[in-house]
C-alpha cells in the first residue's frame, strides 16, 4: 500500500500543552502528566458544530479532558479507558452530583481525625519522628511501585488519611475524598519527577499530607459550587479495540482522543504509586491482566498472546518501518531483550489501531468527524516514526476520509536531533 500523502495545516491553536488558568475548574483535580489541553477540545467541538444532540467520545480516555470538556460545553459524551484508576479518575471528575458544603464538611471532620491520629508519633502534624514504627504497604505492593517513589513517613501519613476515609467517609462523598488523596500522593507528599519519562527527584524524608490534602478537597467544593451542568457523561473501563462491545451502534457524532504513542513509555508506571495506594492494582497478575486491555505501544505490553500485528501485515510502509528497525538492531549489535521486540511493538501498535479504527465504525454516525493527537517518535533506535501518516493510510484504507493534519505543537528530539511532530490527524467517517 502506498502511504498518503496530504497537507499539514497550523489551526488557531495554542502550542502550549498546559491548562490555561480558566481552565482549571474539575480539570486540575486530578491530570494525567502526559494529558492535551482541554482548549484544545474546544477548538473541535467548535469545528465539528457538536451540540447537545450528538455525542462525543474518546476511546483513550485517560483522565478525562474530552469528557470534562464536553459536560462544560453541555455535549453528552463517552469515554473509554482501560486502566482501572484512571477510568476512576474521568468518572469522579464528571459527576457533579454532590453538595459542596456536605463535602468539604465531611472532609474537616476527617482531616481532624487524622491528625489525631498522627499526633502519638509526631510532634506537628506533618512532622514526625523517623524512628517511630510506621504504616506502611506489604513487600508485594512496593515491588508493583517506581522504587522510592515515596518515603516511609509521607506513606504512613497518606495511610492513615485513607484509612479514615474509608471508615468515615460517607458513600456518596468518598470517590472525590479518594481523588483528592490521589493527586496530594503526586504532587505534594512523593518523590517522583516526570520528565517526559517518570523517575524519582529528590528525596524527601517528610512532606505534607493532611494540610494538602484539604485544600485539594477545597478546590472542588469551589468548582461544585459553580457548577450547572447536568449534561450526561459515561465513563466506561474496557479496552478501545472493541469499542463496539459497550456503545450503541450509529450512536458517536464525534471522537477527540490522543492514544498512546509507538515508544518505549510504559504509561502505567506514571499512575503506579497512586493506583496501588488506592488498591485498583493489588498483584502482578492485576498488573498483566490491565496491561492486555491496552493498546500495545511499548515493549512492557507486547505479550505473546497479541496478534495485532497480523492485521496490517498488507501494508508495505508499516512492513518496511519494522524491518528498518530490526535491521538497525542488528546493525548495532544490540540484544537485549527489549530491543529484539521494538520491530515487533510497532506492528503491534498498528496493528492495534487497526483494530481500533475497524470497530469504531460501528458505533459513529454517518458524517462523523475524528480527531487524533498523534505524535512522531523515534524511541527505537533513533528511527523516525511518523505515526500521524501511517494512521491515515491505516485510515484510508477503512474507508474514512483523510481531512488533513493539524499541527499541533513541535518537541525537540535530542537523540536524532529533529523536530518531532504533534499533530491533530482529522478524519471524517461516510457509512
Amino acid at each position: 500500500m502506498q502511504t498518503l500523502l496530504f497537507e499539514t495545516t497550523k489551526p488557531n491553536l495554542s502550542d502550549s500543552n498546559n491548562v490555561l488558568p480558566s481552565d482549571r475548574a474539575f480539570h486540575e483535580w486530578y491530570r494525567f502528566v502526559l494529558s492535551f489541553p482541554p482548549h484544545l477540545v474546544r477548538h473541535y467541538v467548535t469545528e465539528f458544530g457538536l451540540s447537545a444532540d450528538d455525542l462525543l467520545l474518546d476511546p483513550f480516555c485517560g483522565t478525562g479532558t474530552t469528557v470534562v470538556e464536553g459536560k462544560l460545553l453541555g455535549i453528552p459524551s463517552a469515554g473509554i479507558e482501560a486502566s482501572p484508576f484512571s477510568h476512576f479518575v474521568s468518572s469522579v471528575k464528571t459527576n457533579w452530583a454532590i453538595n459542596s458544603s456536605e463535602l468539604l464538611a465531611e472532609a474537616t471532620a476527617i482531616h481532624h481525625r487524622a491528625i489525631d491520629e498522627l499526633m502519638p508519633i509526631t510532634d506537628l502534624p506533618d512532622a514526625g519522628n523517623p524512628s517511630a514504627e510506621l504504616m506502611s504497604l506489604s513487600p508485594e505492593l512496593q515491588q508493583l511501585m517506581v522504587t522510592n517513589s515515596i518515603s516511609p513517613l509521607p506513606l504512613h501519613k497518606a495511610i492513615i488519611l485513607l484509612n479514615r476515609i474509608d471508615l468515615d467517609a460517607s458513600a456518596h462523598s468518598r470517590d472525590y475524598l479518594r481523588l483528592a488523596l490521589a493527586k496530594t500522593l503526586v504532587k505534594h507528599a512523593s518523590n517522583l519527577r516526570f520528565g517526559p519519562e517518570v523517575g524519582v527527584g529528590e528525596i524527601k524524608h517528610d512532606a505534607p499530607v493532611m494540610g494538602p490534602w484539604l485544600r485539594e478537597v477545597k478546590h472542588m467544593g469551589r468548582d461544585l459550587e459553580q457548577a450547572r451542568s447536568d449534561t450526561p457523561v459515561e465513563v466506561l473501563c474496557h479496552d478501545a479495540r472493541n469499542v463496539s462491545q459497550v456503545l450503541k451502534a450509529n450512536s458517536v457524532s464525534a471522537v477527540i482522543t490522543s492514544p498512546p504513542y509507538p515508544n518505549e513509555k510504559d504509561y502505567t508506571r506514571a499512575i503506579r504509586l497512586e493506583s496501588v495506594l488506592l488498591g485498583f492494582l493489588t498483584s502482578k497478575k492485576d498488573l498483566r491482566l490491565w496491561k492486555e486491555r491496552l493498546l500495545s505501544s511499548n515493549t512492557r505490553t507486547a505479550y505473546r498472546n497479541n496478534h495485532d500485528h497480523e492485521h496490517v501485515k498488507d501494508f508495505e510502509s508499516i512492513h518496511s518501518l519494522s524491518e528498518h528497525i530490526e535491521s538497525r538492531r542488528i546493525e548495532l549489535a544490540k540484544t537485549s531483550g527489549f530491543e529484539r521486540m521494538y520491530a515487533r511493538v510497532t506492528a503491534l501498535y498498528f496493528g492495534g489501531m487497526y483494530r481500533h479504527l475497524a470497530d469504531l465504525r460501528q458505533v459513529l454516525r454517518p458524517g462523523a468527524h475524528l480527531a487524533y493527537v498523534v505524535g512522531d517518535q523515534a524511541s527505537f533506535f533513533r528511527i523516525m516514526i511518523r505515526t500521524a501518516d501511517l494512521l491515515a493510510e491505516i485510515a484510508a484504507s477503512l474507508g474514512y476520509e483523510v481531512v488533513r493534519k493539524d499541527l499541533f505543537r513541535t518537541r525537540f528530539s535530542t537523540a536524532t536531533r529533529e523536530q518531532l511532530n504533534e499533530e491533530v490527524l482529522i478524519l471524517k467517517y461516510h457509512a
